[in-house]
């Protein structure tokens, strides 16, 4: 039988719009943040350290799913989280030589380049406009990276490479998880666990290996913050925003991700943009919102 979806209440909608935005503010605030704690230890250790933190609180929901679904967790999340494990490398790596505000907008990218993905690996051709953001989101980009009057940066063309990887994951995630039984939680404990160990055995084939954890309370501090907020926090708040809430308000509202990443970089890590960052920037933004509306 079929029933009518009641309005939302003014005051859970306006719950749902602030939920939705906190988690915008952590997601974008993340950048400046891991790259504090790169300061610490290197990229795979704090890989390892946030992943496996990350399963460690997961464990519980893995364990509770029955057999039948803990193997389509781990048939769906290990491919699933080998392209994790890239685009994290990309990031991270990409973070640590980059400033944090040009990372939060580039990764942004992804947004625009995953309707072209998804005409290379589902057949859907995008409508003729998106080859016009496309365009302005990549000049978008070589402004924000100094490419037009420079070479560009390692660290932008790792944040290019990880937003290209985010696009490939969109669609494989759509795809791998089409038939799954298994709950969203068990499933990101999955990839959770083949990001950290995946880190840590990388880590540990390099000459030299690890050095010992830090003890620096502000590396910790990051760990978690990134744990707790990125992770567990805007998982439950997206999926409880979703119930209360329409789809197309849910991507708009997240998709202010990079502004906030570029300010919280720029106002509390004290970096700077040139006239031609910001206009790249707003370029990335503009896109990544036309995009974002059209889709939904």
């Amino acid at each position: 039988m079929n029933t009518l979806a009641l309005p939302q209440p003014k005051s859970l909608l306006l719950l749902s719009d602030l939920a939705l935005l906190l988690v915008a503010v952590v997601w974008g605030t993340s950048y400046g943040v891991a790259k504090g704690a790169l300061v610490f230890y290197p990229v795979l250790g704090f890989l390892a350290v946030r992943f496996i933190l990350t399963l460690v609180l997961l464990l519980p929901a893995l364990w509770r799913t029955s057999a039948l679904q803990r193997r389509d967790a781990w048939r769906t999340g290990l491919p699933l989280g080998g392209l994790m494990l890239g685009i994290f490398l990309c990031e991270t790596l990409g973070v640590a030589h980059t400033q944090a505000s040009n990372a939060a907008l580039l990764i942004s990218l992804c947004v625009v380049f995953t309707p072209l993905v998804e005409w290379w690996l589902l057949g859907r051709r995008p409508a003729q406009a998106m080859w016009v953001f496309a365009g302005l989101s990549l000049l978008g980009a070589a402004l924000l990276s100094g490419g037009l009057v420079g070479t560009l940066g390692l660290g932008d063309a790792l944040m290019l490479a990880a937003a290209v990887l985010r696009a490939i994951t969109v669609c494989q995630t759509a795809k791998l998880t089409r038939h799954s039984r298994a709950p969203a939680l068990a499933l990101t404990a999955v990839q959770a666990a083949v990001i950290g160990f995946g880190s840590l055995l990388l880590a540990l084939c390099l000459p030299g290996g690890l050095p010992p954890l830090p003890q620096a309370s502000a590396f910790w501090q990051a760990s978690l913050y990134l744990v707790l907020g990125c992770t567990i926090f805007a998982f439950f708040a997206q999926n409880w925003a979703l119930q209360h809430s329409s789809p197309s308000r849910v991507a708009l509202l997240t998709s202010s991700e990079p502004a906030f990443g570029a300010l919280f970089a720029v106002f509390w890590l004290g970096e700077s943009l040139s006239l031609s960052g910001w206009l790249g920037g707003g370029l990335i933004v503009l896109a990544a919102l036309w995009t974002t509306l059209r889709r939904a």
